[in-house]
């Protein structure tokens, strides 16, 4: 077994290929949704902010969301019928 894992860097892609070169580096993060078990936010972009997490929901195989930086409120992701867990609240 083990994780296959997905990930868009807006910002340092170039420095990230390069330490992270068994991660599969995708366009967009609706890219890195689809057909995902978990998503993880790891960073504040403005890109990761605007999600449509509908569209996101739709894309994953199990709408779970771990935010590691505190950028949604638990109640409006958990209303859309996410699991939705935040780091340090």
């Amino acid at each position: 077994m083990g994780a296959k894992v997905q990930a868009f860097d807006p910002e340092g892609l170039h420095e990230a290929r390069q330490l992270l070169r068994d991660v599969d580096f995708k366009a967009d993060p609706y890219e890195v949704a689809t057909g995902a078990d978990a998503l993880v936010i790891i960073t504040e972009w403005d890109q990761f902010r605007a999600l449509d997490l509908d569209r996101v929901k739709l894309l994953m195989n199990a709408p779970v969301l771990v935010d590691l930086r505190n950028i949604y409120k638990p109640a409006d992701v958990r209303a859309r019928g996410f699991k939705y867990a935040s780091i340090g609240r």
